[in-house]
C-alpha cells in the first residue's frame, strides 16, 4: 500500500467515526454517565497535548524553558488570571528564561 491508500483509508475511517456519533440518540447523550466521561475525556485528551508539546522534541523528553512556563500558567489558572495574561506571563517566563541560560 502506498501512502496516499493509507492516508484515503485513514480519512474513511475518521470520517466513519464522526458519522457514527452524529448516529447516538439523544437519550443516551442525555444520561449524567455519557456526559461525565465525555467532559473527562476532552480533559485528559487535552492534558496530554499539552504534556506531548510541552515535553517532547521528536522522540526525545527535553526540560527546558517551555516546562516552567506551563507551571506560571498553571498557578495563574488556578488563582483565575485572565487567560490573555496567563499567556502574556507565560510567553514571559519562557522568553526571559531562554534569554538567561541561553
Amino acid at each position: 500500500m502506498n501512502l496516499w491508500a493509507i492516508i484515503i483509508v485513514a480519512s474513511l475511517g475518521c470520517l466513519a467515526l464522526k458519522v457514527s456519533g452524529y448516529l447516538v440518540p439523544t437519550s443516551f447523550l442525555e444520561k449524567p454517565r455519557p456526559s461525565r466521561i465525555a467532559n473527562l475525556l476532552t480533559v485528559a485528551l487535552l492534558a496530554a497535548l499539552v504534556a506531548t508539546q510541552t515535553l517532547a522534541i521528536g522522540e526525545a523528553v527535553v526540560i527546558d524553558a517551555r516546562v516552567p512556563a506551563l507551571l506560571v500558567a498553571a498557578a495563574l489558572f488556578a488563582l483565575r488570571v485572565p487567560f490573555v495574561l496567563v499567556i502574556v506571563a507565560a510567553a514571559a517566563t519562557a522568553a526571559l528564561l531562554r534569554m538567561t541560560f541561553g
